[in-house]
């Protein structure tokens, strides 16, 4: 008998900051044990002082720290930069149709802009369909990444 292997879940994740941060990273590690899954890892490119270029050399460097931990994890992960607005971002890829969970990942509510506009709860009220995740992180420490 041959059994045929189940395709992997395909999950959106919506993170900037917390990109690459221990929590996120460990919170997918762990879902991709219980069933397999395809990760896109989408970064709302939002202005940062650092940043000269209106964020998305930021988001570019946590998305490829964050790839490369996922990717020795056996995940398999793409990325993707989106609009500064993380909801208009979110619109723009969710429009694609090719997730099957969400996960929203924020900073502590003291720190997170995204938790005083309640994107979480607007994420899983846009589509009410799926199932949304929301995890809190701490900021990661800024990685070193060519």
């Amino acid at each position: 008998m041959v059994y045929a292997m189940a395709a992997a879940t395909r999950v959106l994740v919506l993170a900037n900051r917390t990109a690459d941060s221990a929590e996120l990273l460990e919170w997918l590690v762990a879902r991709h044990r219980r069933t397999p899954i395809v990760v896109t890892l989408l970064a709302p490119a939002a202005w940062e002082v650092q940043d000269p270029h209106g964020g998305t050399e930021s988001a570019c460097r946590r998305l490829r720290v964050a790839r490369r931990q996922l990717q020795a994890s056996g995940i398999d992960v793409s990325c993707v930069t989106g609009a500064a607005d993380p909801m208009t971002a979110f619109e723009q890829e969710w429009a694609r149709d090719q997730h099957d969970e969400i996960v929203v990942c924020t900073l502590p509510s003291h720190l997170s802009k995204w938790l005083r506009i309640d994107l979480p709860f607007r994420v899983a009220h846009a589509v009410t369909d799926v199932s949304v995740t929301h995890v809190v992180a701490t900021e990661a420490v800024p990685a070193v990444a060519p």
